[in-house]
């Protein structure tokens, strides 16, 4: 393909963008907040103008860069994993966002257990169909036209238009990822078929973006929006090209797992999950453990004075299952765990030890869960993420895992979005 890729990533934190040419250099990447409200995450207007924002700073750095954004031929966006939202036709929001790590919804699930088969992955109180069925019921006067995943809603605002979404992003709300359809059990749940967006593969040409939208944004109007992904999967594709066995773990807010197989294995009631990418299929599960709980007990610059006092080759006693609240998807899934970061010690060098030894743990009987099931055993572990510029918490994953762990040379999920295009297309 020719032309350069322009990669879109909302995460948890904010927004990054990333241009690549054909041969898939990174030419440029910019980065947005969605503001300093620590809520504004759950704002889908907040997330169009933390995309905007780190548009506007991307044209910037590519043309200071050399480079003519007249020269993008194609977009695609990648979102946090069952974050949804009920817009109108105008794509403007009816009901508030719920995210993917709101829980509580019981009674939905319930109502879900009732129609779909078991196992299934959007069976569960904290399963993505659970919000859709939650956001459906605030819908009370029934303006809603579109039910949108996070990164749907960047790209309909991207073209103008709603209705459509990707083959990952959809797979939580229930999405058949063989047939692309919805299944039929839908049906039977109070939610309006009306509002089910169609799905395409992942990097399946969309549409063309909106000429007003372009002409505000700095891009050309002939630049093809294509359909995205999620984050978690966005970063495999920025770390590592999709071939049997290759393995990346994600350390930002949480930590995922991905191993790319030529093989579908499915395990939702352990959390585990199979995403369809090109000709095989990318498995897969998140913890809610990660940096997010790294960052509410340390400062970046205490995480990097108490690290160069660990002695990384040393196993920590400390056994911790380190969370921000109650609540776990993979490798355990329950969604009542509690929190366990106790006895904390007195020395803050040795704590950290104990919580980055911990998350090894849990990050190693991810990948173990994976090949007891038949997945091929990874040889390497790429890593992706803030997490992954920490050598200390590298050599204990290292040393944990039994296996090689390198930092991937392209780390940021919006270069996997922008490759995603690029590769499409």
């Amino acid at each position: 393909m020719t032309g350069l890729a322009l990669g879109i990533d909302l995460g948890t934190s904010g927004v990054r963008s990333a241009v690549i040419d054909a041969g898939g250099r990174v030419l440029a990447m910019a980065r947005g907040s969605y503001g300093q409200d620590a809520q504004a995450r759950r704002d889908p207007e907040a997330w169009w103008q933390g995309v905007t924002f780190c548009l506007e700073a991307q044209m910037q750095a590519l043309r200071d860069a050399g480079h003519d954004p007249a020269a993008i031929a194609s977009i695609a966006v990648d979102g946090t994993s069952g974050s949804l939202v009920l817009t109108d036709g105008a794509l403007m929001p009816v009901t508030r966002a719920l995210m993917y790590d709101d829980a509580g919804f019981d009674a939905e699930a319930a109502r879900i257990a009732a129609c779909a088969p078991a196992p299934h992955i959007a069976r569960g109180p904290g399963s993505a169909l659970a919000r859709a069925l939650r956001l459906a019921a605030e819908d009370t006067d029934g303006r809603a036209v579109h039910l949108l995943h996070q990164a749907d809603v960047i790209a309909a605002r991207l073209m103008g238009r709603g209705g459509l979404t990707d083959l990952n992003n959809a797979l939580k709300t229930g999405l058949d990822p063989v047939t692309g359809r919805w299944p039929d059990w839908i049906s039977r749940l109070p939610l309006r078929a009306n509002l089910l967006p169609r799905a395409l593969p992942p990097g399946a040409a969309m549409g063309r973006i909106d000429g007003t939208v372009a002409r505000r944004l700095g891009l050309p109007t002939c630049a093809m929006i294509h359909a995205g992904t999620t984050d978690s999967i966005a970063a495999f594709l920025a770390a590592a090209d999709p071939v049997p066995g290759q393995a990346v773990t994600s350390l930002g807010t949480t930590l995922a797992v991905k191993l790319f197989s030529d093989r579908r294995i499915d395990a939702p009631e352990m959390g585990l999950y199979a995403h369809r990418l090109g000709a095989g299929w990318l498995l897969g599960g998140a913890s809610n453990t990660g940096g997010g709980v790294l960052a509410q007990l340390f400062s970046p610059a205490q995480l990097e004075s108490l690290s160069a006092r660990i002695d990384p080759s040393v196993e920590s006693p400390l056994d911790y299952y380190p969370l921000l609240k109650p609540g776990e998807r993979f490798p355990v899934n329950d969604p009542i765990l509690p929190p366990r970061m106790e006895p904390r010690p007195g020395d803050d060098a040795a704590f950290l030890h104990g919580l980055f030894e911990s998350m090894a743990r849990i990050e190693g009987r991810a990948y173990d869960l994976l090949t007891d099931l038949g997945a091929p055993a990874p040889r390497r572990i790429l890593t992706a993420g803030g997490g992954a510029a920490n050598n200390v918490w590298s050599a204990i994953r290292a040393r944990v895992l039994g296996l090689p762990v390198l930092a991937a040379e392209r780390p940021e999920a919006a270069i996997g979005s922008a490759r995603l295009a690029q590769l499409a297309g």
